[in-house]
Formats: C-alpha cells, structure tokens, sequence
C-alpha cells in the first residue's frame, strides 16, 4: 500500500506534562489514547504536518519542534513513514478537528502516560514508541 507519510507529536505542555489526544478509532470500535498525529498533505513537509495537526487536535501552537525519530510502521505492506516530533513552548490556538473526529485533550505528567504503557491503557503503537523516545530525551 503505498503512503504519503505521516507526522507525530509529543506535545509537552511544560516540563512534565504531555497533551494527549483521547479519540475513537472505527476500526477497533474503541476509544484509544494517542499522541496527536496526521497524513502529510501531498507535497508537505513533515515539520508543517506536525504543527497542523497539532494545532488541529489539540488547540494549542508550538514554538519549539525537534524531530526525534523517523520510521516505517507497517513496512510488510505498506510505505508508510511517520516522523516523530516533540513540540514545547506551546500557547492556545483553536482546535480544528473534521467533521468525523471525535476527540477529547488529556494532560498528564509523561511519568503517568509511561506507566499506561505499562498497564496496556496506552495500546497505540505510534504513541508508545513516540513517548518512551521523549521520556529518554528529557
């Protein structure tokens, strides 16, 4: 299956605290905790990708982006890429979600999301390798 890529954010509201996104995913008839994210737009850059969509889901603009991993997710079938970001120095936008995203912001320190991860409250696997590599960052 052939992919444009995507772009993914750790969104770190300060020194502790990570914005997540809670929202309801179709094909699991579930809800799932993740870390902003989205499909790059043809011809996009994935840093813009990432400051849209973390303005889109979250409400809030970042100041600071850094990369801090790229890799396939699915390489068996498909060519997605997602590129990992952590964003800091956010201030409040407006969030701009699609008419067919649900999705609801959670604040908690990055030591609370590591340990979801643990307990299998956090099963996204994007969201678990995006936060254990900011947790060895910071």
């Amino acid at each position: 299956m052939e992919h444009r890529g995507a772009a993914a954010i750790v969104p770190f509201l300060d020194a502790e605290n990570i914005i997540l996104v809670k929202q309801y995913r179709y094909s699991i008839a579930s809800d799932l905790l993740e870390i902003p994210a989205g499909t790059l737009e043809p011809g996009e850059n994935p840093e813009h990708c990432a400051k849209r969509e973390l303005e889109e889901e979250t409400g809030y603009r970042c100041r600071q982006l850094k990369k801090i991993l790229e890799c396939y997710i699915a390489p068996g079938y498909s060519t997605e890429k997602i590129h990992f970001f952590v964003a800091r120095e956010l201030a409040p936008s407006t969030m701009k979600t699609e008419e067919d995203e649900n999705i609801s912001v959670q604040v908690m320190p990055i030591n609370e999301a590591l340990w979801k991860i643990r307990q299998g409250e956090i099963q996204d696997a994007k969201t678990v390798c995006a936060i254990y590599q900011a947790a060895q960052l910071t």
